[in-house]
């Protein structure tokens, strides 16, 4: 399988950055692209709602449904997935893409940062799954793709950012522990992380401003990486920790100026690698 054409891919976190550009990529194929996030009404600080998300998408060429929802709210997750199953009919693709950041020692972190996180990455990582999990199982080739690091407990940066640090790795630990329990089902479930700092709000606002946006890859990077996962054989390709560069590499596209913000700036690395 070579296209997402007339496959339904379910997104969390798909009104902006990442979430939305594999959003876009899927539309072009021809896909059915559910839009999950909490914006609603455009914020001059964080831009990109849920509708213009959805308008981009069937932009692109796809079709698109825009569902406001809170991800730690689980009758919210379980009717946007009906939702998303009584407009298109089922669901072939679960993109758990939804993440919290706080980057911070034990000290600088309040619990209600540690709780968001931890409620964001891994249990609406657990939760969206399960809420999918029906229909997935009724789909042809379907896959369940995960934005986080490759799995690794002795990372030195669960010194440096604890929380977050257990948060990703719990997604990460998802697709460890899915991976396994799926297989049976033809189910294939998966990781993707980039290799540098993708120019996100997250980035923009919380990590760094222009000069790290500068030093960025933009988030298509990413859309087209899951894209070549998304089409594989969901039977044979799973429990695996992709990086974006070298899942590209694969596909023959080595040459990765295009994704630059700033070809002429030194690329800053991601965080636990």
């Amino acid at each position: 399988m070579t296209t997402l054409k007339g496959k339904t891919v379910l997104i969390t976190g798909a009104s902006r950055g990442i979430g939305k550009a594999i959003g876009v990529r899927a539309a072009r194929d021809g896909a059915n692209v559910a839009v999950l996030a909490k914006t609603v009404e455009p914020n001059p600080k964080l831009p990109g709602t849920i509708h213009e998300a959805a308008a981009e998408m069937e932009a692109a060429g796809g079709q698109a449904l825009a569902v406001a929802c809170d991800l730690r709210d689980e009758e919210a997750v379980c009717a946007a997935v009906a939702a998303t199953v009584d407009r298109f009919g089922g669901i072939d693709v679960l993109v758990n893409n939804a993440s919290a950041i706080w980057l911070a020692g034990i000290s600088e972190t309040p619990m209600k940062r540690f709780d968001l996180m931890h409620q964001v990455n891994v249990r609406a990582t657990y939760l969206a799954t399960q809420a999918c999990l029906p229909h997935l199982e009724r789909a042809e080739n379907p896959h369940v793709l995960v934005n986080a690091p490759p799995a690794d407990c002795d990372s030195k940066w669960f010194g440096a950012y604890l929380a977050y640090a257990l948060a990703k790795h719990g997604m990460s630990l998802c697709v460890v522990g899915l991976s396994q329990e799926l297989r049976s089902k033809g189910i294939g479930v998966n990781a993707l992380w980039p290799r540098t700092t993708i120019a996100t709000a997250a980035i923009q606002n919380l990590l760094g401003g222009d000069d790290m946006v500068r030093r960025s890859r933009r988030p298509e990077i990413m859309a087209d990486a899951a894209h070549a996962i998304l089409v594989r054989d969901a039977k044979t390709c799973t429990g695996n920790f992709f990086i974006d560069d070298e899942v590209l590499a694969e596909e023959g596209v080595t040459d990765l100026v295009q994704y630059a913000v700033d070809p002429t700036a030194d690329l800053q690395g991601d965080l636990f690698l």
